[in-house]
């Protein structure tokens, strides 16, 4: 005897012409209603003017924390900084966007440290938010980079939403004078946050010398990231502009000092025990040059950014405070 399929044992539902239509109407309004898959389906770009800053003002122009436990002084740094509090309100969205982008492990210095994130996710859920976004766009294996760089796993037990990026989720960059950066596709989630927290690792760069924090956020942007290191200083300028971080996380705790961006060797890895942390990422990048010992004006983006007057590069005189912990 034939056995029934389970379509065949579903009970029979007839329905007229115009409640088929009705149903329709319903399935086209809710398709509307979510205007990311409308555009998706039906072809229609977004853009976005970018975030608007929100001029948080810290109890000091930078934090330089030093210490042995990299989760201590992350905390630490961000409460002499004024608390979470300040940059993290409650019920908000935060996007944390840390340096995933190679398949390596925290020791071989090519990734943000993980207890620095873990820290700062546990400071925004105490702070009162309702969701931590943490995400990159890697130039290794995604699942490999998440995983061997022991973000993935420290952040989702302390539960952050720690995903891959989608290739419909982009917008085009628009902004209101002329920039090399016009039309290039930044994803969603770095502009639909209340809060964005820039934590990039201190690293050399074969091409541009340094990667700290306006290079990071090349991790959210989509396209052909090669054609950004033509005039990169220029580009990385106005792509910090436009994302405008509320707060600037650098780890140098343990620095890759030769053979970056992804390194490999442990040989090339130096012990800084360092975090830097600050509102101005031009400032915060000018320290982090200057732990290198390179003049922070000879790195481009730096450069280009205090043309733009973006932000400060005058180290000698912030307000600078160095805590040990």
């Amino acid at each position: 005897m034939r056995k029934e399929s389970i379509f065949e044992r579903l009970p029979k539902i007839k329905i007229s012409r115009k409640g088929f239509v009705k149903l329709c109407g319903i399935g086209a309004g809710s398709l509307v209603l979510n205007s990311t898959l409308f555009k998706f389906v039906f072809g229609q770009e977004e853009s976005s003017a970018g975030r608007v800053t929100k001029r948080i003002k810290g109890m000091h122009d930078l934090i330089v924390a030093k210490g042995e436990d990299p989760y201590i002084m992350a905390v630490k740094a961000v409460e002499t900084m004024g608390g979470m509090g300040k940059f993290v309100k409650k019920n908000s969205t935060v996007l944390i966007k840390p340096n995933i982008g190679w398949d390596s492990s925290p020791e071989q210095a090519a990734n943000t440290n993980p207890y620095v994130v873990g820290a700062l996710v546990d400071m925004c859920f105490e702070a009162g938010a309702k969701r931590v976004n943490i995400f990159d766009i890697t130039c290794n294996n995604a699942k490999l980079c998440y995983k061997n760089s022991g973000i993935e796993k420290i952040a989702k037990e302390k539960g952050a939403n720690v995903y891959f990026v989608d290739d419909w989720n982009f917008v085009k960059a628009k902004f209101n004078y002329d920039s090399p950066m016009q039309n290039w596709p930044i994803y969603r989630d770095a502009l639909e946050c209340d809060t964005f927290i820039n934590v990039p690792i201190l690293k050399h760069h074969s091409l541009v010398g340094l990667t700290i924090s306006m290079k990071n956020l090349m991790g959210v942007c989509g396209g052909n990231r090669g054609l950004m290191h033509s005039d990169i200083g220029i580009k990385l300028a106005h792509l910090t502009d436009f994302i405008k971080p509320d707060l600037t996380v650098i780890d140098a705790y343990r620095v890759l000092t030769r053979n970056g961006p992804s390194g490999g060797n442990l040989e090339d890895v130096s012990m800084k025990k360092t975090l830097i942390i600050g509102t101005d990422p031009i400032l915060c990048d000018s320290y982090a040059a200057k732990l290198m010992e390179k003049d922070p004006l000879s790195v481009s983006y730096i450069s280009q950014a205090v043309k733009l007057n973006l932000g400060n590069a005058d180290i000698m005189n912030a307000d600078i405070l160095t805590i040990t912990v």
